[in-house]
């Protein structure tokens, strides 16, 4: 059996889901910020382009859950709330620094070898 056969077969539902979850690019980003230390919702709405209010709710809402992050409430008028990595949630910021690093190494093969297909695609 191939390896990455085999990979797909032992992984159970819950296993994908929670690889669908913390691979997503909005939980990738949340996660980085978040890694500098707490943050409010609106400071990580700015800090994010791109991530629509929904959008960031939800992935806060689902890392909540998860148990990756707390939600703070602060007895402030207006109330203050933030947000920061619990320690599971700290055991991410090392997968995630790795991933960005490789993203910023390879940027320039992968727009060049983008460009190339899209070159050849145009050919057909």
């Amino acid at each position: 059996m191939r390896t990455s056969a085999r990979i797909q077969s032992d992984m159970t539902c819950a296993n994908r889901d929670l690889l669908r979850r913390i691979s997503d690019k909005w939980t990738l980003f949340v996660g980085a910020e978040l890694a500098a230390g707490s943050s409010r919702f609106g400071e990580l709405s700015r800090a994010i382009p791109g991530i629509s209010k929904k959008m960031l709710a939800q992935t806060l809402r689902y890392l909540e859950r998860d148990g990756l992050i707390v939600r703070t409430v602060l007895p402030t008028m207006p109330v203050t709330v933030e947000y920061a990595l619990t320690p599971l949630g700290t055991t991410l910021v090392a997968p995630i620094k790795v991933l960005t690093t490789w993203a910023e190494a390879h940027r320039g093969e992968i727009e060049q070898a983008r460009e190339e297909y899209d070159h050849r695609k145009l050919e057909r």
